[in-house]
């Protein structure tokens, strides 16, 4: 089976998408994009991703990343108008 592909992919709600950053740098993997450079369709969650998959940026493992948060994105979105 492919990673990203079957019936539960495409009833999945865009609205339930995370995103994910790199605690080294900075990058942001966001689900709802996928990874297409690495062959990771859109709609692919984090969680989902192989075990081998590493950060575009850096090319450290999935466990430098964390989950960003909507609020947390919001309040920074806040602080920067300021």
């Amino acid at each position: 089976m492919k990673i990203g592909y079957g019936p539960e992919c495409h009833l999945r709600d865009v609205n339930s998408m995370a995103r994910w950053a790199c605690s080294v740098c900075d990058y942001e993997y966001n689900e709802e994009a996928g990874d297409p450079a690495a062959g990771i369709p859109p709609g692919t969650r984090f969680e989902d991703l192989p075990a081998g998959w590493r950060c575009p940026g850096c090319r450290v493992g999935k466990e430098a990343f964390v989950r960003v948060d909507e609020e947390e994105e919001v309040e920074r979105n806040e602080e920067d108008n300021l």
